[in-house]
C-alpha cells in the first residue's frame, strides 16, 4: 500500500528530510520526501506493518529542533517504486510554514571543533542539521541554500559528499561548510586596517586580555566584548556605549565556570544548556566572584549565557576568563549586522573588530530568561525562540499587531499561528523604525502574510502607531 503524508510545523532547516530518508530505508519503504512552501510532503510505499512502524517513528523520533504540529495521511494506489529519494523543493504561491530559529552548537559539532586532526578543528563556522544559523540567514522559503546568505559559498568535494550521504548528520545541511569552502574571519583595528596575525581568534583573545573592547560579528548581529574581570575595561565599555546603569550580559565558557560566580538551580542549568542557550538571570555569588562590580552595580543577579557558536566557544577557551558580551550598538539603537555598518557605527566604541563574510539577513538579539518558581519566563524573546509561533486554539484572520513604543515586538496572526517577532527595541529613533519595518516585511514574505486587520496603541505619537 502507499500513503501520501503532509507534515506541518517547524520541519525545514532541522534535518527533517534526512530523518525521513533514513526512516524509509530502515522500514524498507520506497517513495519520496519533498520540502514545499507549506509543509513537508512524503509518499511512502510498502507493507502495511512497515508503514505503521514508519508513522509511529515519524511522530516519536523527530530531530531535536523539529516541532511537528500536524500530520495528515491519505491512502493512494501503489506505484511500484523501488527506491526512496529526496525530491527538489517546490515553491508554492501563497503557502508557508514556520521557520526554525537559530540553534546553539550541538555536542557533536563541539567535539569536532576541538578534536585535533579533524578537518573542522577550530573552525568557527562548524554546523550540521542539528545546529547553527537558520532564521538569520533565510531570505525566503522553502529553506534551501540558494535562498540563504550561504548561496555564495560553493561546497567543496568533501562537504558535498557529506551533504549527499544519508547516513551523515550533514545530509542536506544547507549551511554546511568547512575551512576549504566556507566563511572566514578577519581581524581589523578601529581604522579598518587588517591586524597581522597567524591565529585570528587567539589574537582577538589576547587583545581582550589587554583590556581592549572587541566588536564580534555573531549569529544575528554584532556584540561588544570585554574582560569581565577588568573593571577598567568594563567602565570604558560602559562610557563608550553610553550605558550608564544597566547591567551587562556575560558569556562564560562552561557550566562549571558559571558556578564559580553564580548559584545555579537544575532548571536554570537546563535552560543554559538548551538548544536556545539564552541569557539566564542568576543569583550572583559576589563574595567569591572576581567579576568586576561595574558589570552589574547595585544588582544581586548576573545575566549569563554559554557560548552558542563555535566562534564563541573558541574565543572563550582562548580568553580563559568570563567576557562581557553585550549588544553591538549605542544604547537603545538596533544592533549592527553588516561589516561596513559596524565599522562605521561602532567606531569609537570598539578598539578592534572580529569580522566574517557570512552575511546576516535578520537582526537577532540574545534572548533573556528568568526562572521563577521553577518555571522559565521570557524577559526578552529573540535568538533561539523567534520566529517560532504560538499555536492558537482558533483560526485567526490575518492580523498585524504593531506593538508598543518601548521594548517593541510585533505579532502576525494567521490561521492558527501567532508569529511573535524577535525583540526590536525602543521605537524612538529612525534606525529602530527601519529595523521594525524591514522585519515586518521579512515576516510578511516568509509567512505569506497580508493583514486584514492592523492593531496599534492609541498614543498618536508612537512610531509604531504612525506606521499602522
Amino acid at each position: 500500500m502507499r500513503l501520501h503524508i503532509e507534515v506541518r510545523g517547524i520541519v525545514q532547516g532541522v534535518g527533517f528530510r534526512p530523518f525521513i530518508f533514513r526512516l524509509a530505508k530502515k522500514y524498507h519503504l520506497s517513495g519520496w520526501v519533498q520540502n514545499t512552501s507549506g509543509n513537508v510532503a512524503i509518499e511512502v510505499e510498502g507493507w502495511e506493518e512497515n508503514l505503521s512502524q514508519f508513522l509511529l517513528a515519524l511522530s516519536k523520533e523527530v530531530p531535536p529542533a523539529a516541532r511537528i504540529q500536524h500530520i495528515a495521511t491519505t491512502n493512494l494506489p501503489a506505484k511500484g517504486d523501488h527506491d526512496f529519494r529526496i525530491q527538489d523543493s517546490l515553491s508554492e504561491s501563497g503557502k508557508y510554514q514556520p521557520v526554525s530559529p537559530d540553534i546553539a552548537t550541538c555536542p557533536e559539532c563541539f567535539r569536532e571543533c576541538f578534536t585535533p586532526g579533524n578537518r573542522r578543528y577550530l573552525y568557527p563556522f562548524t554546523n550540521c542539521t542539528n545546529c547553527g544559523p537558520r532564521f538569520t540567514i533565510i531570505k525566503d522559503i522553502p529553506y534551501d541554500r540558494p535562498l540563504t546568505t550561504m548561496h555564495r559559498f560553493i561546497m567543496c568535494p568533501d562537504c558535498l559528499t557529506e551533504y549527499g550521504d544519508p547516513l551523515d548528520r550533514r545530509f542536506h545541511a544547507q549551511p554546511n561548510a568547512c575551512p576549504q569552502c566556507g566563511p572566514s574571519l578577519q581581524l581589523m583595528d578601529s581604522a579598518g586596517a587588517p591586524v597581522p596575525c597567524q591565529d585570528i581568534v587567539h589574537k582577538a583573545a589576547e587583545l581582550l586580555g589587554k583590556g581592549n573592547i572587541l566588536a564580534i560579528k555573531g549569529l544575528g548581529g554584532f556584540q561588544l566584548a570585554g574582560d569581565a574581570t577588568d573593571w577598567k575595561a568594563v567602565v570604558r565599555l560602559r562610557n563608550r556605549k553610553r550605558r550608564r546603569g544597566k547591567p551587562f550580559a556575560l558569556m562564560m565558557a562552561s557550566p562549571e565556570e558559571i558556578e564559580k560566580h553564580c548559584w545555579v538551580s537544575p532548571e536554570e542549568a537546563e535552560l543554559l544548556l538548551s538548544p536556545q542557550a539564552p541569557i539566564v538571570l542568576l543569583k550572583w555569588r559576589q563574595s567569591i566572584s572576581n567579576i568586576a562590580p561595574q558589570v552589574a552595580e547595585r544588582y544581586k543577579y548576573l545575566g549569563v549565557m554559554l557560548p552558542y557558536t563555535p566562534l564563541h566557544h573558541i574565543l572563550l577557551r582562548y580568553a580563559g576568563r568570563p567576557l562581557v558580551m553585550t549588544s553591538g550598538n549605542l544604547s537603545e539603537e538596533p544592533i549592527c549586522k553588516d561589516n561596513d555598518e559596524a565599522l562605521r557605527r561602532l567606531n569609537g566604541i570598539a578598539d578592534y573588530f572580529l569580522l566574517h563574510n557570512r552575511d546576516i539577513y535578520a537582526r537577532y538579539d540574545d534572548s533573556v530568561y528568568l526562572v521563577e518558581n521553577d518555571i522559565p519566563r521570557a524577559i526578552r524573546r529573540a535568538r533561539g525562540y523567534a520566529p517560532s509561533p504560538v499555536t492558537l486554539p482558533f483560526q485567526a484572520r490575518q492580523t498585524l499587531a504593531c506593538g508598543a513604543e518601548e521594548k517593541n515586538t510585533f505579532c502576525l496572526a494567521k490561521d492558527n499561528y501567532a508569529f511573535l517577532s524577535q525583540h526590536i527595541g525602543d521605537m524612538d529613533n529612525e534606525e529602530t523604525l527601519d529595523h521594525f519595518e524591514n522585519t515586518i516585511e521579512l515576516y510578511k514574505r516568509l509567512f505569506r502574510f497580508q493583514p486584514d486587520i492592523i492593531a496599534c496603541d492609541l498614543h498618536p505619537e508612537y512610531l509604531s502607531t504612525k506606521y499602522a
